[in-house]
Parts: C-alpha cells; sequence; structure tokens
C-alpha cells in the first residue's frame, strides 16, 4: 500500500513540474517578486500532494521568532522535505546556497536560475565562500533570507553532522542574526527511500541568535547546541543510550 501511495505521490510529482517548469519561463519578464511567488508555488503543491498521497502532515512551533528583517536561516537537513517547506512556507523569499552547475537541470534548474539565489562556483575553491557573502548580502538589502543547512548533507534522525562554518560565517559578515530551525522530517520521508511513512513532521523555529561579540566557532557551536537539544526534544527516542 505504501509503495502504491508514493508511486501516485512521484506521478503526481512528474506531471506537474514539466507544465509548472514552462509557467516559470514564460514568467521570466514578470518582477523578481512574482517570479519568486508563482514559482514557490509548486513546492506548495508538492507538500500539498505528500500530505494527500502519502499521510505526511506538519505542524509549525515559533512562528513569533520569524522577525521582521535581515537574518540569516541555518536549519537541519533530513531530507527532501524540508527543501520544499521551508521556501515556500517561511514568511520572506529565501536564498539558498547551491552549486551553479544545477542550473543545467531541464525544468528544475531552469526555474532556479529564474530566482536569483545564491549560486556558487565551487572551482574557485576559497574565492567561493567570498561569492557568498557577497550576493549573500545583496540579498539580504533586497530583504530576502540566505537559508543554509549547516550540515551540508541529509543527515539520518538519531545523528547530528559537523556544522560547517558557511552560515555563521555569513552572518557575522553580514551582521545579521540567525534564525536556527529544527524538525523531524526524516521520520517520515527517509533519506534514499521511495516509500513515505505518514505521520506527522514538527518545524520547530527559534529565537533568532545576534552575532554581536561572538567569533563564528561560537555562534556556529550555539546553532548546534540549540538544534541539537530540540532534535533530543522532538524524537527523544532516538537518542536513548542502548
Amino acid at each position: 500500500m505504501a509503495w502504491l501511495r508514493a508511486s501516485l505521490y512521484y506521478l503526481f510529482l512528474t506531471i506537474t513540474v514539466i507544465p509548472y517548469a514552462f509557467l516559470c519561463l514564460l514568467c521570466a519578464p514578470l518582477p523578481l517578486h512574482w517570479r519568486y511567488r508563482i514559482t514557490m508555488g509548486w513546492p506548495r503543491l508538492a507538500t500539498w500532494g505528500a500530505r494527500v498521497f502519502c499521510g505526511v502532515r506538519w505542524q509549525v512551533e515559533g512562528t513569533e521568532n520569524l522577525i521582521d528583517g535581515p537574518a540569516v536561516v541555518l536549519a537541519k537537513h533530513q531530507s527532501a522535505w524540508e527543501t520544499l517547506f521551508l521556501p515556500s512556507h517561511l514568511p520572506r523569499e529565501v536564498c539558498f546556497v547551491y552549486k551553479r552547475e544545477l542550473h543545467r537541470i531541464p525544468f528544475f534548474g531552469w526555474g532556479l536560475a529564474l530566482l536569483r539565489m545564491i549560486p556558487i562556483d565551487r572551482a574557485k575553491g576559497k574565492e567561493a565562500f567570498e561569492q557568498v557573502v557577497q550576493i549573500g548580502q545583496q540579498r539580504l538589502d533586497e530583504g530576502r533570507w540566505p537559508i543554509l543547512f549547516p550540515e551540508g548533507t541529509r543527515i539520518a534522525p538519531g545523528k547530528m553532522g559537523r556544522f560547517k562554518m558557511g552560515g555563521a560565517l555569513l552572518a557575522i559578515r553580514t551582521n545579521s542574526p540567525v534564525i536556527p530551525i529544527a524538525h523531524n522530517a526524516g521520520e517520515c520521508w527517509p533519506r534514499h527511500a521511495f516509500t513515505k511513512k505518514p505521520g506527522l513532521i514538527t518545524v520547530r523555529i527559534g529565537a533568532p541568535i545576534s552575532p554581536e561579540g561572538l567569533t563564528p566557532e561560537a555562534l556556529n557551536d550555539k546553532v548546534s547546541a540549540w538544534i541539537e537539544a530540540e532534535m533530543k526534544s522532538l524524537n527523544p527516542e532516538r537518542f536513548r543510550q542502548p
């Protein structure tokens, strides 16, 4: 049954993404704000479809912590679900940091390129981070929020990856508070799994963490500690010692 529901869901994604990609391309002449709103319609559709076809529901806690001002969002990374949910449900336009090569992917990459996020050229090594700071500052000045997954890759439930310094460095360099986000999407949407598990995902938004007076290492440690504590609160059974 789970395999059938997942099959129907992926069929739903396939038949909606291609026409939606063409719609996004047709919207290229429109102002960025409208392009973003139209493009984010598909991630909203995808999360809605996950609920309808696979029973993946969600709740959000801590919305009062979403400030009306510049911020860098640093979020837990367990699945593909949060890459769909966060940009389409946060109150401000967000900007992912990603490798520029993604623009070559048909349909998905084309729509991504139109959103003017923060693409980087990884071949440039250390210069790539300077690209993140420069473009990130521009996006913050435009009222948008850069969003990064400090663990860098999807981490299975019950585990914590090493937090990379990029997000904390960006917050320090741009003097922007960090909004930390924890969630347990991996419980319903396991990485590398075709089927999805019906259940309730909790997205927990923390109070902004000011970079003032902190080193990048100290800020990174604060964000990591908060997210780890919330993950233990969300699914304590995952962290019990045998």
